[in-house]
C-alpha cells in the first residue's frame, strides 16, 4: 500500500509504535518483581535476625563487681576469653548418667582467641576437679573449700562458674556461653549428622547408650547425645571423666568441620536450620546476647586455621580406689602454667600440652602424623603405660607416677581407628 492510500490519522489519536510498548511493560514486570523481592528478602532477613536474637538467653555479669582479675597482656589487638559450659538437664528416659540430673552442668571449656586472631585454645576442666569456691548468687552461695568444680553451677549457674573460674585461675573472662545438650543434639541433627571415627561399640545398657563403631560413624544428634554423654565405656568404669572430654573435644572438632564445609554452607535450608537450633541452645552474657554480637565474633575466626584450634585437657592427677578421693582430679602444676599462659596471650608449647591436645583439623590431614604419637601420650594418669619414653610423655606431669594415682589403661584414643 502506498503512502497516499493509507489513511491519515486522526488529530489527537495514538500511533502505533510496533513492540516498543511491550518491551517495557516486560521491563516494568521485571523491576516491580525485583524490588518486591528484595523487600520480601530484607524483610525476611530482618525477621530472622529479630527470630534468632529472641531464641538466646541473656544474663548480666554485673554480679562479680570490679573485684576481678587484671588482664595482663598489654600489646596490640585485644584477646578474648570465653567460657563455654554444657547443660545437661538430662529429663529423659534414662538419663540419669552418674545419677546427676537437674540441670548440671558436665562441660566447661575457657576458649581463649589470642590478640591477633592467628590461634585458638579450648581448655577443658574437668567436671570433677576439686578446688575452692568463692561466695557467689549475691552470697547466698558461701564460698567452700575443697568442693566438686561443677557444683558451682548447681549453686549459682553460669555467673557463679565464671567467678570460680577467676578465683582459682586469676584469668579474666570477658564472656560466657552456655549451651543446652538437648539442643546440641538438634544442632546435629540441621547439618544432616556429624561424621566421626569411633574405634569400638560404646555399650551403656543401663543408661540406654549405645553409639555404633564406624571409620567414620555418622552419629545423629541422639547418638552425638550419647557419644558425648557417656561416661562408662569398656570395662573399666572410669571414675573420672577424662576420657568423655576427650570424646567431647573430638565430636566438637568434627562438628566444627561439618559446619564451615560447603555440604552445609552452601545449603541455605542447613544453614537457617542449624543457627535456629543453636541459637534455642545458647544462654550468654547480655554483652554477647545477640547473632549479631556473635557473628563479629565468628567473623574474626575466619583467619584462624583448623591446625590453629587446639582443643586441650587440663593436666590433672586422680587417685584410686583405695584413696579418700577416688573418682576425684586435681590439678598439677603444669595446669598453672597454662593459666598463666592463656592470661598473657603466649603459645602453649607442646611440651606442655603435646599429649592432651587434639587439633580441629581434618583426620585425613593429620591422622597420618599423629596417630604414631597419640596412641602413648593419651595418658589420663601419670602412669598408665610403663613403656613410655620420656621423649613420648607429653608434659613433667605424666613423667613422675605418684603412688596414690590410678595406673589403668585408658579406651582408644577417640578419632584414631587402628
Amino acid at each position: 500500500m502506498s503512502d497516499e492510500s493509507r489513511p491519515e490519522t486522526p488529530d489527537g489519536a495514538p500511533k502505533r509504535k510496533g513492540t516498543a510498548p511491550r518491551k517495557h511493560a516486560v521491563g516494568r514486570v521485571i523491576l516491580i518483581t525485583a524490588v518486591v523481592l528484595a523487600l520480601v528478602t530484607g524483610l525476611g532477613m530482618v525477621y530472622f535476625v529479630r527470630h534468632l536474637n529472641g531464641n538466646i538467653t541473656g544474663v548480666s555479669l554485673a554480679e562479680l563487681g570490679d573485684d576481678r582479675p587484671e588482664k595482663v597482656y598489654k600489646g596490640n589487638g585485644e584477646p578474648l576469653n570465653i567460657l563455654v559450659m554444657g547443660s545437661d538437664s538430662r529429663d529423659c528416659e534414662g538419663c540419669d548418667i552418674d545419677q546427676e540430673g537437674g540441670g548440671g552442668s558436665d562441660t566447661t571449656i575457657l576458649v581463649h582467641l589470642s590478640a591477633d586472631r592467628s590461634r585458638a585454645y579450648a581448655v577443658s576442666i574437668p567436671r570433677d576437679s576439686i578446688v575452692d569456691r568463692p561466695e557467689c548468687n549475691d552470697g547466698e552461695s558461701p564460698e567452700a573449700s575443697e568442693v566438686m568444680w561443677n557444683a558451682a553451677y548447681t549453686e549459682g549457674g553460669p555467673v557463679c562458674t565464671v567467678a570460680q573460674l577467676e578465683s582459682t585461675t586469676d584469668v579474666y573472662v570477658d564472656h560466657f556461653v552456655v549451651v543446652d545438650f538437648n539442643g546440641f543434639g538438634d544442632m546435629v541433627d540441621a547439618v544432616g549428622g556429624v561424621p566421626v571415627c569411633v574405634p569400638e561399640d560404646i555399650d551403656d545398657p543401663k543408661h540406654q547408650i549405645f553409639v555404633p563403631k564406624g571409620d567414620p560413624s555418622v552419629l545423629s544428634g541422639d547418638q552425638a547425645l550419647d557419644y558425648v554423654r557417656a561416661r562408662y565405656v569398656g570395662d573399666l568404669e572410669q571414675q573420672n571423666d577424662i576420657s568423655r572430654i576427650r570424646r567431647q573435644q573430638t565430636f566438637i572438632a568434627a562438628l566444627v568441620r561439618e559446619v564451615k564445609s560447603a555440604g552445609t554452607l552452601t545449603r541455605f535450608d542447613k544453614v537457617v536450620n542449624f543457627l535456629d537450633a543453636a541459637t534455642k541452645s545458647l544462654t550468654t552474657d547480655t554483652e554477647l546476647d545477640s547473632v549479631t554480637r556473635l557473628g563479629k565474633i565468628a567473623m574474626q575466626l575466619q583467619s584462624i586455621g583448623l591446625d590453629k584450634v587446639k582443643f586441650v585437657t587440663l593436666p590433672t592427677e586422680y587417685f584410686s580406689r583405695d584413696s579418700d578421693h577416688w573418682g576425684k582430679v586435681f590439678w598439677t602444676p603444669e595446669a598453672t602454667k597454662i593459666w598463666k599462659l592463656i592470661n598473657a596471650d603466649k603459645e602453649l608449647p607442646a611440651s606442655l600440652i603435646g599429649g592432651s591436645s587434639i587439633s580441629a583439623e581434618p583426620p585425613a590431614s593429620s591422622q597420618e602424623s599423629q596417630t604414631p604419637t597419640e596412641t602413648p601420650s593419651s595418658t589420663e594418669s601419670p602412669s598408665e603405660s610403663p613403656s613410655e619414653t620420656p621423649s613420648e610423655t607429653a608434659s613433667p606431669s605424666e613423667t613422675p607416677a605418684p603412688t596414690e594415682t590410678e595406673t589403668t589403661k585408658p579406651e582408644p584414643v577417640p578419632g584414631v581407628c587402628a
